[in-house]
């Protein structure tokens, strides 16, 4: 019983993982100062490139310690399967 709890668990946590991962929301990304100059210009083309630039400069910290993160898992799980 206590083992089909956990796999549930599991689970849920995967779905909702997954749903967050895929799920997005277009967000502004600018500062106060940035915003106003970069809103009188036409086409706003200068503006979505510095959006983007900000967005994948605030993600890549993310994405590293989840890497750190993944690796020191593995490591901890190989050293408990070769002590058991």
């Amino acid at each position: 019983m206590l083992s089909l709890l956990k796999q549930t668990m599991r689970t849920k946590i995967l779905y909702i993982s997954i749903l967050l991962l895929f799920a997005t929301i277009d967000t502004e990304a600018q500062c106060a100062m940035c915003r106003a100059v970069l809103e009188s210009e036409e086409g706003q083309e200068t503006a979505k490139g510095i959006n983007n630039g900000i967005v994948y400069l605030m993600i890549i910290p993310y994405v590293l310690i989840g890497v750190v993160g993944y690796f020191i898992y593995k490591n901890k799980k190989k050293s408990a399967s070769i002590k058991s």
